[in-house]
C-alpha cells in the first residue's frame, strides 16, 4: 500500500482542506493519507480551537487514513523545527511522498530556490544580519535578504507563509536523506491570513475561526466553508464543553506565570531572549486582557507568532533545556490519533517497518520526551469551565486511537 504524507493542523477542517487530501491522493497515486497533526497548541503560538480528538475525528471523517500527532517540541515552534519534525514522523512512517499547499504551486520552483540559496548561502546569511539590524523581524529579514540577491522573479515569493513552509519541508527531507516525494498544490481562492470569506465555498482558517468568535447577533456562517462532519463536531464540542479556546481563556493563568516569575527564572524559557523577559513583565502588570498584553509587547522585531509562541512557552513552563534535548534527538515516537479501515489496514501490513515506536497506549511508553505533550494536554484543559475540565484531561489518557470505519 502506498501512502502520501501531509502535514497539518486542520483548526479546524475546511473545504479547502478536504481538496488537498483529494489532490494529494490523485499526485502522489497513493492508496492512504497520513496526516502529522499539531496537538493542542499550534505553530503560531494558539490554543487549537477545538482538542486534538475532535480535529481527529474531523479528518478521519473527511478522507484522511492515519493521525498521527506532530509533538509539542516541534508543533509550537519556527518553520524549520516544525518541518523537521513533521517530515521524519512520515519518513518513520513510511510514506513515499510528502504533499504540501502553496502560493507557487509549482514544486521545481521550490527546488531551484534551494539550489539557488545553496549557492548563494554567504551573501544570504550576511543580508539577513544587515537586515535584523535594522531592528525588523527574522521572517522580514529573510525576504528582504532574498530579494536582494536578484532575479527574485525567478524563484519563490519568501514572504508568503505556505511557501516558506514548503522550502522548509524540502530542506527537511534533503538533510535527513529522506526517499519522501516531495509534490505540491495551489491554494485555492483564500490566502492563509485572510480574515474575510473572498469565496462561495473555500476560506481560511483564520476567517472561519473569526466567524465563530464573532458576537452572536451577527448572521455569519461557517456552513458553506466546511463539510458537515465539522460543523456537526464543532456544535458537539461547544455542548460538551461550553466554549471553544482562544487565547483569552488562558489569559489569567499567563498573567499568573509572568507576576510570580522573576526576570532570571523568564530568562530560562525557551525563545526569551535579549531582554525579552523585562517588556513581558512590564505589560503583563497592566493589561485586562491577551489582546492588550500583545498590543504592549508587540515591536517590529518580533513578529506576532513569535510572540505568541513565547506565551505558549511561558504557559507551560517549557525551558530551554527541554527543547535542547528534543531538537537533538528529533521525533523519537509515532503518537496514533487515529485511523480509518483503510489506515488500519495499512498500520497492520507496513508497522513492522516503521523506524519509530507507534504510541497508542500513554501507559505502555514511558519515554521522558512524551512529558512535554503530556503537561500542553493539562494546560490545554484549563480553558474550559470547571465542570468539563476532568473531561478534557481524562481524554489524553483513557482516549484510545479514535477509529472510522
Amino acid at each position: 500500500m502506498k501512502a502520501v504524507g501531509v502535514i497539518v493542523e486542520y483548526n479546524p477542517f475546511h473545504n479547502g482542506h478536504a481538496y488537498h487530501i483529494d489532490v494529494s491522493k490523485q499526485a502522489a497515486q497513493a492508496d492512504v493519507v497520513i496526516a502529522v497533526m499539531s496537538g493542542n497548541f499550534l505553530q503560531r503560538g494558539e490554543p487549537a480551537l477545538v482538542s486534538k480528538w475532535y480535529r481527529t475525528k474531523m479528518a478521519l471523517l473527511n478522507g484522511v487514513d492515519i493521525v498521527f500527532e506532530l509533538p509539542y517540541g516541534f508543533a509550537v515552534q519556527k518553520a524549520e523545527t516544525f518541518a523537521k519534525g513533521a517530515v521524519s514522523i512520515l519518513d518513520a512512517a513510511c510514506c513515499e511522498s510528502l504533499c504540501f499547499g502553496s502560493e507557487s504551486g509549482d514544486i521545481s520552483t521550490f527546488i531551484r530556490t534551494i539550489q539557488f540559496l545553496e549557492e548563494q548561502k554567504v551573501p544570504f546569511q550576511e543580508n539577513i544580519y544587515h537586515f535584523m539590524k535594522t531592528g525588523v523581524s527574522y521572517p522580514k529579514a529573510q525576504s528582504l535578504a532574498f530579494q536582494q540577491l536578484g532575479n527574485a522573479e525567478n524563484y519563490l515569493d519568501l514572504a508568503k507563509p505556505n511557501n516558506i513552509l514548503g522550502l522548509e519541508y524540502i530542506k527537511a527531507i534533503l538533510q535527513k536523506k529522506s526517499a519522501l516525494r516531495p509534490l505540491t498544490v495551489s491554494r485555492r481562492n483564500a490566502d492563509y491570513h485572510d480574515e474575510c470569506f473572498t469565496s462561495e465555498t473555500i476560506a481560511s482558517a483564520t476567517s472561519i475561526r473569526k466567524a465563530i468568535f464573532a458576537p452572536r447577533k451577527a448572521t455569519i456562517t461557517i456552513e458553506p466553508f466546511v463539510p458537515p462532519p465539522t460543523s456537526q463536531l464543532l456544535s458537539e464540542y461547544l455542548l460538551r464543553y461550553q466554549t471553544f479556546h482562544s487565547w483569552e481563556n488562558y489569559w489569567s493563568y499567563l498573567q499568573f506565570r509572568l507576576l510570580q516569575s522573576s526576570p532570571d527564572e523568564l530568562k530560562e524559557i525557551y525563545e526569551v531572549e535579549e531582554g525579552l523577559e523585562n517588556r513581558l513583565l512590564a505589560a503583563a502588570i497592566g493589561s485586562s486582557s491577551f489582546q492588550e498584553f500583545m498590543q504592549k509587547i508587540k515591536t517590529k522585531r518580533y513578529t506576532w507568532t513569535r510572540l505568541q509562541r513565547v506565551c505558549v512557552h511561558i504557559l507551560t513552563n517549557t525551558k530551554k533545556s527541554d527543547m535542547a534535548l528534543l531538537s537533538a534527538k528529533g521525533a523519537t515516537y509515532l503518537r496514533l490519533l487515529g485511523m480509518s479501515t483503510k489506515g488500519k489496514e495499512y498500520l497492520n501490513k507496513r508497522k513492522k517497518e516503521f523506524h519509530l515506536p507507534v504510541v497508542s497506549k500513554l501507559s505502555s511508553f514511558k519515554e521522558k520526551e512524551i512529558q512535554l505533550d503530556l503537561k500542553a494536554a493539562r494546560i490545554y484543559s484549563l480553558g474550559v469551565p470547571n465542570s468539563a475540565k476532568n473531561d478534557l484531561i481524562s481524554q489524553e489518557f483513557k482516549q484510545p486511537p479514535i477509529f472510522v470505519e
